[in-house]
């Protein structure tokens, strides 16, 4: 049997070209921790809002809970390493900020259309602007913690 070189980090933690996966290290918790309040308070909203009165706005709260379903999927991909997971980090910000972008235009433009406030209803504005603010970090994050090519 050979005897593991030393200074070898575990398999699990390296990509393909053998590059330590460091996107939920450092500031990338702190990116994890607020996508999570965002995943459980968007989740929260939206149940709350179908449950209790979704004929009022059926548009807003139906957009409401694809904001907590992109928030949760941007949570856990976030914390995941490997490439699969980083493609699936990327997919879910991006998602995110076309979103917050298209929802916040059309709030403001055609607010008969959004007579009820989304997470992502005018740009974030109920939420200090932090929704359109998280994916725009989270793309820098992401583009600086990007997995290696062979």
């Amino acid at each position: 049997m050979k005897a593991p070189r030393s200074g070898a980090t575990p398999a699990k933690a390296e990509g393909k070209a053998g590059v330590k996966d460091t996107r939920n290290t450092g500031p990338g918790r702190l990116l994890i921790a607020v996508y999570a309040v965002f995943a459980i308070s968007a989740t929260a909203r939206a149940g709350y809002q179908i449950l209790t009165k979704f004929s009022e706005a059926p548009l807003a709260y139906l957009l409401s809970a694809i904001a907590a379903l992109v928030y949760v999927v941007a949570t856990v991909s976030l914390a995941k390493p490997g490439r699969t997971w980083f493609r699936i980090s990327l997919a879910a910000v991006l998602v995110e900020l076309v979103g917050v972008l298209v929802v916040g235009a059309l709030s403001v433009f055609d607010p008969v259309a959004f007579p009820h406030e989304t997470v992502w209803s005018l740009f974030g504005r109920g939420y200090a602007f932090i929704p359109l603010l998280l994916p725009v970090l989270g793309l820098v994050w992401l583009y600086r913690r990007r997995p290696r090519l062979q």
